[in-house]
């Protein structure tokens, strides 16, 4: 199939697994993974009226952006980010699923007030699965565990304060499962953490950034906002 039957595929299933749970499929945004693929393939779902694109990688988003710079596309940051990087980042992106630290939320911050923006838009990624190959705030057993809950509190306190920051929502990743109902339980979760600091922190969190090529409509079923496709776009 070609990339463009790929997205129109996509887009069908993104409104199939609304209509079983009651939901606007407007009330998704789809954000095209384009790493490690050309600015070609880019352009192929941009020409048909997409406008939200992932990174991973500030290498790579520099080498491609000389091509794109006169297309209005809302670039996601979806990559772990080293912190000596972040001074970059609010050149290029509009918004980063990737913030994991307070410490990297505050580089950020700071990088954001440096560039003259009067904001950058954030969500926090929270590591629910437990896996230590994943980044991310420690969110594992939150809802049992007090101690967990308090740190985790008291670090989206800090992040939420700081000035130059918009906190939009939360982000994870799940684990990899052979059957995508496997990890409907990381994303329900993820819902019910955002529910829970909305609550106790009076603030809005309206997006959850969650599901990707094999879980996505899984994670749209338990009300992701946001899902992150590469390779059922791409290929790859």
């Amino acid at each position: 199939m070609s990339i463009l039957e790929n997205f129109a595929l996509v887009q069908s299933q993104i409104i199939s697994a609304c209509a079983r749970v009651h939901r606007n499929p407007a009330d998704v945004t789809l954000v095209a993974v384009s790493k490690q693929h050309p600015v070609s393939d880019i352009l192929a779902v941009y020409e048909v009226g997409h406008r939200h694109f992932g990174e991973n990688r500030l290498e790579e988003m520099r080498e491609k952006m000389p091509s794109l710079t006169d297309k209005p596309i809302h670039w996601h940051m979806i990559g772990h980010i080293q912190s000596r990087k972040a001074r970059d980042i609010p050149a290029y992106f509009q918004t980063v699923h990737s913030v994991d630290s307070l410490h990297l939320a505050q580089k950020l911050d700071n990088a954001t007030q440096k560039a003259e923006k009067p904001y950058l838009e954030v969500l926090l990624q929270i590591n629910i699965s437990g896996e230590e190959s994943k980044s991310g705030l420690s969110g594992v057993n939150w809802a049992q565990n007090a101690d967990t809950r308090a740190i985790l509190w008291d670090e989206i306190r800090q992040i939420i304060a700081l000035p130059h920051l918009r906190v939009r929502g939360l982000m994870t990743m799940a684990f990899i499962a052979d059957n995508p109902e496997d990890t409907r339980p990381v994303f329900i979760s993820l819902r019910n953490l955002r529910d829970a600091l909305m609550n106790d922190l009076g603030v809005d969190l309206p997006h959850l950034s969650m599901g990707m090529t094999d879980d996505f409509m899984v994670a749209i079923e338990e009300g992701a906002t946001i899902i992150r496709v590469g390779r059922a776009i791409f290929g790859g």
